[in-house]
């Protein structure tokens, strides 16, 4: 088979304006859900694209960590490569993909850095390999070859040991959605795309965007 014949009709289910909730973090809370209780393989995974100074996208996949009427949060290392990005451009999509249900889940929107308090909390709730490495890893520079990082991971073990603090460069993105779309998929690829668009008075509007 070729890679243009691969294809797959989807048929589980449909979406309409008056299936959705009037709000959309409500929708998403919904889809989310439905997605755990599917048992999702990594339905806390998205694709989150950034743009670059000189306007270059690029992409990849980080784990959301909270969502709310304010937004979707993800921890990444502010130095980072999508840290530099959103320094210069703090526009971003994000980008949700249930296979097993045949659901995308596309959000836009202006990105902003949580609080020191938030970022301590969950910095001092993950796992103690996760901190020391959040302190060894330079997240995206250049490095000769493994040994290198193992050889930053060992000083910070000697330094800290089991209480790594906090490095300032690490901490929370919220994503502010201004444009969030639900997409089911139907057979003959006559998908059904329904989309809220945030209003300047901050209410939102729902509409459907053809396949």
């Amino acid at each position: 088979m070729s890679i243009a014949d691969i294809r797959k009709d989807y048929q589980q289910a449909s979406l309409s304006e008056t299936d959705v909730a009037a709000d959309p973090m409500q929708q998403f809370g919904t889809w989310f859900d439905q997605a755990l209780k599917a048992d999702v393989a990594e339905a806390n995974a998205m694709s989150l694209s950034t743009v670059n100074a000189a306007g270059r996208p690029s992409s990849r996949i980080v784990l959301i960590k909270e969502f709310d009427q304010r937004g979707f949060c993800w921890f990444t290392n502010y130095d980072s490569a999508k840290g530099n990005d959103l320094a210069t451009n703090p526009y971003a999509s994000l980008l949700f993909f249930w296979t097993a249900l045949e659901r995308q889940v596309r959000i836009e929107g202006k990105v902003e850095k949580i609080t020191a308090e938030e970022n301590d909390a969950y910095f001092h709730s993950r796992p103690l390999g996760s901190r020391q490495g959040a302190l060894a890893s330079k997240q995206s520079q250049p490095i000769p070859h493994r040994g290198v990082l193992e050889e930053q991971l060992a000083a910070v073990l000697e330094k800290y040991g089991d209480q790594p603090p906090r490095p300032e460069h690490w901490g929370g993105y919220r994503l502010v959605p201004e444009k969030i779309e639900f997409w089911q998929g139907r057979s003959s690829r006559l998908h059904d795309r329904i989309v809220y668009t945030k209003n300047t008075d901050g209410t939102w509007s729902i509409g459907r965007l053809q396949p």
